[in-house]
């Protein structure tokens, strides 16, 4: 069976799958369209919660940032992982105390203001809508090598694929496939990890592997990677080349971020007791850690692969030579058509600019090789030349990655629309049909706008996604926090704060982009930072820090809040049983 056939059998058996369940799980309900009729069991939330977490920036693009970063993208690891753990800790249970559908409702409820709920779905909407291009851009990587299509028909099949069972079984069906889709994500990272460190050190377990020695050369495999890149000209993976500052902005906007996610938040929403959210938070983590404990493996491992792919002699022997690429065959007899395959896509090319018959891959003028890291992880078993099950199994892997957290983020996004717009302030007496309908129509206007800015996204999957999580922690994480911790933040001071803190971080990165001057001709690269050494990715840490002040100074120099609101937030914190904080 050909590779193509074995791709679209894999994949289409797991999209039956998909919208079996959705099926199955249909939501007949308001309350089982937006939390799953709050039933679901904590292991399962768990894995759901996961699999809405591991999004295409995890599955896919994490491990291409780490190959080509090094050192420097370890803050991807340390931010995404701390951010769960602060969200599990801090904001999940309280929420789930508070006993509403969605974040916007809890903001307006605890701030007492329809004003305050309306810029939360704003905030909401603009982290939501970019997290959610990350996800189509990685949709689009998948199908374009995998089903043979061009970049933009893989984006309109992924569309149509979430447009059917998100829009159809609403949380309660998204719930159980994304336990499906965890499943199909987590074999098919593991598996080809697995392969591949046995191959280059003999080591089954890949986060073991990659601190072990080669099979190659007997030296420390990280020793082999530097010392080809060094070579090369490339900067070092191991040393840090960023300024801590960055680094340490970053890290915290990434944590923050984590924490104030909508539509991370409301897999909470959707257990039986506060009980339940706590133990759920735990086995998330737990089904979290099996893929980010493997993720620094594998971009590694992928980018000695890569080099080796066209120096298969070492750098001071011919480099791959347009002969052996269109042959497919390199002079040592080793397979080498991935390149060919992964050229067709558009996110591979290379270009022999001197002349001589081969492709140089080297840092700066000289190199003829353009990689776009999304692609490592996806392309990683056919460059480790590993079984046709195994590259149909990751191209499953990596669609059922982004399409679970695209579900995730247009349920966030619809919940807003319809339950925080439409029933709370535009039509109050709307029937629980119509509000079910809303729902399912603005999912499917937000489908259409994540796919037609999934075209033109703003940087590679991570770094789209690092820019929604900065949005995230400079408007909803602060609001949130002092929601639920400060008696003291009234309505004026929260609604200042998210939108001083959101409007900042969006100037900022659109500066730092370079969008506003030449938005027409602007390339997705970063300008020279325009504050210190902090990038746009970065400044979300800084935003939050704007939230925090300006909603204190505000609400310190208005009225304070009112006596019952006080005692609103007081049982929130306080651990009287499962119910909701409003019923006592």
């Amino acid at each position: 069976m050909d590779q193509f056939t074995l791709n679209l059998l894999v994949v289409g058996a797991t999209f039956a799958l998909y919208i079996g369940i959705a099926i199955w799980a249909r939501a007949g309900s308001t309350s089982e369209f937006y939390a799953a009729g709050r039933g679901v069991h904590p292991v399962l939330n768990g894995m759901a919660t996961g699999a809405d977490w591991m999004s295409a920036a995890s599955f896919i693009s994490m491990a291409g940032i780490i190959a080509f970063g090094g050192y420097d993208t370890s803050a991807y690891l340390m931010g995404w992982t701390g951010g769960y753990v602060l969200l599990a800790m801090l904001l999940a249970p309280y929420l789930r105390k508070f006993g509403k559908f969605t974040v916007p409702e809890f903001i307006g409820d605890r701030f007492y203001s329809q004003t305050a709920r309306t810029v939360a779905v704003i905030c909401l909407i603009i982290a939501s809508v970019t997290y959610v291009i990350g996800q189509m851009t990685g949709v689009g990587v998948a199908f374009s090598r995998f089903l043979e299509v061009s970049n933009s028909t893989g984006l309109f099949i992924g569309a149509a694929i979430v447009f059917m069972y998100a829009v159809l079984g609403g949380m309660k069906g998204i719930t159980y496939t994304q336990v499906a889709q965890y499943v199909v994500l987590i074999i098919a990272y593991t598996i080809p990890a697995v392969f591949i460190s046995l191959q280059l050190t003999g080591n089954p377990i890949p986060g073991l592997g990659l601190f072990s020695d080669s099979v190659a050369t007997g030296q420390p495999i990280l020793q082999d990677l530097e010392g080809l890149l060094s070579d090369l000209g490339f900067k070092s993976y191991l040393a840090q080349s960023d300024t801590t500052l960055n680094m340490f902005l970053f890290t915290v906007s990434l944590m923050i971020g984590t924490a104030g996610l909508p539509h991370v938040i409301v897999r909470f929403f959707t257990v039986p007791t506060v009980k339940d959210a706590r133990s759920s938070a735990g086995w998330a983590l737990v089904f979290i850690a099996l893929l980010y404990l493997t993720a620094p493996a594998v971009g590694a491992m992928a980018r000695l692969n890569l080099i080796n792919t066209f120096y298969p002699n070492g750098t001071s022997e011919a480099a791959l030579s347009l002969a052996e690429i269109e042959a497919g065959v390199d002079a040592q007899g080793n397979d080498v058509n991935w390149v060919n395959n992964w050229a067709k896509t558009g996110l591979l090319s290379f270009d022999d600019k001197n002349g001589d018959g081969a492709i140089t891959y080297a840092n700066g003028d000289a190199n003829e090789l353009t990689v776009n890291r999304d692609i490592m992880v996806l392309a990683n078993p056919e460059i480790a030349q590993l079984p046709g099950w195994v590259i149909a199994l990751v191209a499953a892997g990596g669609l059922a990655a982004a399409l679970s957290t695209a579900a995730g983020l247009l349920m966030a996004i619809a919940s807003a629309v319809s339950h925080d717009l439409i029933k709370s302030q535009i039509n109050p007496n709307i029937s629980e049909k119509g509000e079910l309908m809303a729902a399912r129509v603005a999912m499917a206007v937000a489908i259409a706008v994540a796919t037609w800015l999934g075209l033109n996204p703003p940087g590679f999957a991570a770094q789209t996604v690092a820019l929604a999580f900065g949005l995230a922690a400079a408007s909803i994480f602060p609001a949130i926090l002092m929601g639920i911790f400060s008696k003291r933040i009234n309505n004026k001071g929260a609604v200042a704060g998210m939108l001083a803190g959101l409007i900042t971080t969006i100037v900022y990165i659109f500066l730092h982009k370079g969008w506003f001057f030449v938005a027409s001709t602007a390339s997705f690269s970063d300008a020279d930072p325009l504050l210190l050494s902090i990038k746009s990715t970065s400044f979300g840490a800084v935003g939050a820090l704007i939230n925090f002040i300006v909603a204190y100074l505000v609400s310190n120099a208005t009225e304070e809040v009112p006596a019952d609101v006080q005692e609103l937030v007081e049982s929130i914190r306080i651990p009287r049983g499962a119910g909701s904080a409003i019923d006592h």
